[in-house]
This record gives C-alpha cells, sequence and structure tokens, in this order.
C-alpha cells in the first residue's frame, strides 16, 4: 500500500476520493438507498458491480448499489429491472449517484432536482457539467485527457475507497455533512481514516487493481 500512496501523493486523488467516497458512506443510511445511475447512452455497469462487491467483502449493507435504468429489457432479471420511476420514488436517508461521462440529460436534471426536494441527497461523478453539478450536494469532476486519472480510474478509486473507510462518522462529523444540510466540502486529514476489516481481500491484489485501473491497461 505504501507504493500506491507515493504513487497518488502528488496528484491529490487519494484525499478527492476518500472524502468523496466517505461522503457516499455516511448520506447513505438504509440497503437499498444508494440509487446509481448514468445516461441513456452509458449505464454505469462497472462501478455497480465494484460497489456490489465492496459491500459484500466489507460488510456494508447500505452500500450495495441499485442501478437505475433508462430502458428496461422485457426479461431482465429482477435487480436490473429498476427503471427511472425509483428516482421519483427517492427520500430521505436515500442517495443518488450520477455516473455521467456526458452531460445529463433534462429529464435526470428533473428527477434528480425533485429527489433533492424531498430529502435525498445527490453525489455526481462527471467530466464538469455545471447544471449537474448545481444540483449536486458534492460533484467531481473528471476532465478527459487533462489529468493523471482517467473517468474509469476515478470509478475505480471510488468503490475501493468505500469499502476501505470503517463506519460512517455520526451525526455532526460527515466529511461532508449533508445530512445537515452543509454542502461544504472537507478533506479528511490521515488520522480520520481506519481501515475496515483487515484482511478481508488480500493487499496484493487491491494494490494490483488500483494500479491497473490509475496506469490504464498494458499493450
Amino acid at each position: 500500500m505504501a507504493t500506491l500512496r507515493a504513487l497518488l501523493a502528488p496528484t491529490g486523488w487519494l484525499e478527492r476520493t476518500r472524502a468523496f467516497a466517505r461522503g457516499l458512506r455516511t448520506a447513505t443510511r438504509t440497503r437499498g438507498g444508494l440509487l446509481v445511475v448514468g445516461t441513456p447512452d452509458e449505464e454505469p455497469w462497472h462501478l455497480t458491480a465494484h460497489l456490489d462487491e465492496e459491500s459484500r467483502l466489507a460488510g456494508i449493507p447500505e452500500l450495495a448499489p441499485t442501478l437505475v435504468r433508462w430502458r428496461v429489457p422485457e426479461r431482465a432479471p429482477s435487480h436490473l429491472r429498476v427503471g427511472l420511476e425509483r428516482l421519483e420514488a427517492a427520500r430521505r436517508g436515500e442517495t443518488l449517484f450520477v455516473v455521467a461521462p456526458s452531460a445529463a440529460p433534462v429529464p435526470l436534471l428533473e428527477r434528480l432536482s425533485d429527489a433533492r426536494r424531498v430529502g435525498a441527497t445527490v453525489f455526481a461523478l462527471d467530466a464538469g457539467d455545471p447544471e449537474l453539478d448545481a444540483l449536486a450536494h458534492e460533484a467531481m469532476a473528471v476532465q478527459p485527457g487533462a489529468g493523471p486519472v482517467s473517468f474509469g480510474a476515478a470509478q475505480h478509486l471510488i468503490s475501493a475507497a468505500c469499502g476501505e473507510l470503517g463506519e460512517p462518522a455520526g451525526a455532526g462529523e460527515q466529511e461532508f455533512g449533508v445530512a445537515n444540510g452543509d454542502t461544504r466540502t472537507r478533506l479528511p486529514q490521515p488520522a480520520d481514516y481506519q481501515r475496515h476489516r483487515t484482511g478481508v481481500r488480500g493487499l496484493r491484489n487491491r494494490v494490483a487493481r488500483l494500479l491497473d485501473a490509475v496506469s490504464g491497461p498494458t499493450a
């Protein structure tokens, strides 16, 4: 892990993704309350699968994601038949995590606005979408080709950080303060973290996966 930290330390991405991940952990209070949605052309399958894996391995039921789909195939299994109406039923204690490498369409923005008004929390991973960022309690922009981490690598880092974090902070101690309406970001200090269930997954395997995510696949 020291090698990984040394690689990412100059970029600030470890701090950014861990702070973002802690916000997700804090905002989502119930199992099935983490709703992951993309754009009509790109569904966040990969991130959803990694969050589901982290939820199971780390024993964090509230991290188990629900993939919300724009178009639901007629014969899709039950867990893949969740449509946009689920966003309309979002409530306080649930989190809408928008993964949008392209501009979020108006129908999605309208549903996010409605969900936020009833108390749901909105997180966004995007490429710098001003309309989406304005609706999100917390947003992380990944500009294609403008930094050391790609959009796909950022998803890997966020999902891994979600599984590594300890128990969410109590009321008034959240990194993002989303529960009490304070949307200001405070990047965590190293002492704010503790590893969750050390030994759940081999250290070598986790480091290798994250190094691949950051550097990209080899030829």
